[in-house]
């Protein structure tokens, strides 16, 4: 997936064949220790061939081999951490770089503190440039309905999708729902969308995933339904969505974190993915989308936590790093 949109950026894409260490099998470890071992080689390689004064990461394991192999270079290594809780991977590869850029303040406490810089999450110019009328206009939506955005992440998530399944009339009832059910999904959700009478039905835009559209979807929702993977922390504030988060409990927990400070700050509700049912689903939403006043403190708060110039941060940050100080 990450391939696809890299490369329609025009960017050159190389892969590592590497796998994760944690919570393995003794046999299924050393095969994973093996493939990150190859993976160091082919790293070193990519390395000598690119010539870098820089080299930028953002966690995940296939970021150690990126790491160790830029070090034996001695080229100076920039993390970025998107989450909030940083994962085992950055937690062991900090040491190793010479400024770790992170979201929020509160990410500090769990870095070295001395190499932390908050730079805030960097967004598409986009988020920040869409007017409310053009997106609703480029999805056909009725500007008299209040809209609302529903999806997992780019995957989907099943549980979100089976709450929406199980009140899907209901919540037409209060107003179109833009539904992004990941493809997992999509063919039980496109049979559901055919049980629906035809004055409901017009009102229920599904889409298997949306990437440019992503950003007219967020902007023209009312209220947003989803899991809080690193990017609400970015993308919700840019466009001050009102959210309602269901943190994804697996995979590190890491979402409950980034979920608890978008709530802290007044910018979303939170439910738990085990309490998430279609009658919960209903009852949160139609709360918020019939308490306008709500909405709009929701909506100002989360604007509060944008920052525009958050690219430009960390791109300022890799040309201090880096010891042709941007000269290439």
């Amino acid at each position: 997936m990450e391939a696809d949109v890299v490369l329609q950026a025009g960017i050159p894409f190389e892969a590592l064949d590497v796998a994760g260490l944690r919570g393995r099998g003794l046999v299924q470890l050393m095969r994973n220790l093996a493939l990150m071992v190859r993976g160091a080689l082919r790293a070193y390689k990519i390395i000598d061939r690119f010539q870098p004064d820089v080299t930028f990461v953002t966690g995940g394991y296939v970021s150690a081999p990126v790491v160790l192999a830029s070090r034996a270079r001695q080229v100076p290594v920039v993390i970025y951490l998107p989450d909030i809780v940083p994962g085992l991977a950055i937690r062991s590869l900090a040491r190793l770089a010479t400024r770790i850029a992170v979201s929020f303040e509160a990410s500090r406490q769990y870095l070295p503190a001395e190499k932390v810089v908050v730079t805030g999450y960097p967004v598409r110019s986009e988020f920040y440039t869409r007017d409310r009328t053009g997106a609703q206009q480029n999805l056909e939506l009725d500007p008299g309905l209040k809209t609302l955005l529903v999806f997992g992440g780019s995957r989907g998530a099943r549980r979100i999708n089976r709450a929406v399944a199980a009140t899907l009339e209901g919540l037409l009832e209060l107003g179109q729902l833009i539904h992004v059910s990941g493809q997992l999904d999509i063919a039980d959700m496109e049979r559901r969308r055919e049980t629906l009478p035809a004055t409901l039905s017009s009102r229920y835009r599904l889409f298997a995933y949306l990437h440019e559209e992503m950003v007219d979807a967020l902007v023209a929702a009312d209220l947003v339904v989803s899991r809080a993977g690193a990017a609400t922390l970015g993308e919700f504030p840019a466009v001050g969505a009102p959210a309602v988060l269901v943190p994804y409990p697996y995979a590190g927990a890491h979402q409950a974190d980034n979920a608890a400070v978008l709530a802290e700050a007044g910018g979303a509700a939170v439910v738990s993915d085990a309490e998430l049912t279609g009658e919960r689903l209903m009852d949160t939403t139609r709360e918020l989308l019939t308490d306008e006043d709500r909405l709009a403190h929701m909506r100002a708060n989360m604007g509060r936590l944008a920052t525009p110039d958050a690219a430009q941060r960390i791109a300022g940050l890799l040309r201090e790093e880096s010891p042709a100080g941007g000269a290439r």
